[in-house]
């Protein structure tokens, strides 16, 4: 799990470079649950929150850019 206080110390091309490799290991992951080989099940969830952990951390980062 990503803490979002980490996040945000890193920079937006950073954070990008993460969300391709959860998108990536998301993919690996639903392909190993419909062969049925996923031993964690809870790891789909998980990585889609932190996939959305990142987004919201990126969209903030870019609109403080912009208010300053």
């Amino acid at each position: 799990m990503l803490k979002t206080s980490e996040l945000r110390e890193l920079g937006i091309e950073e954070l990008q470079t993460k969300v391709l490799n959860l998108k990536k290991d998301l993919m690996q992951l639903r392909f190993q649950q419909k062969t049925g080989k996923l031993e964690r099940q809870n790891a789909l969830s998980q990585t889609k929150r932190d996939i959305a952990r990142i987004l919201t951390v990126i969209n903030e980062t870019k609109k403080a850019g912009k208010k300053k």
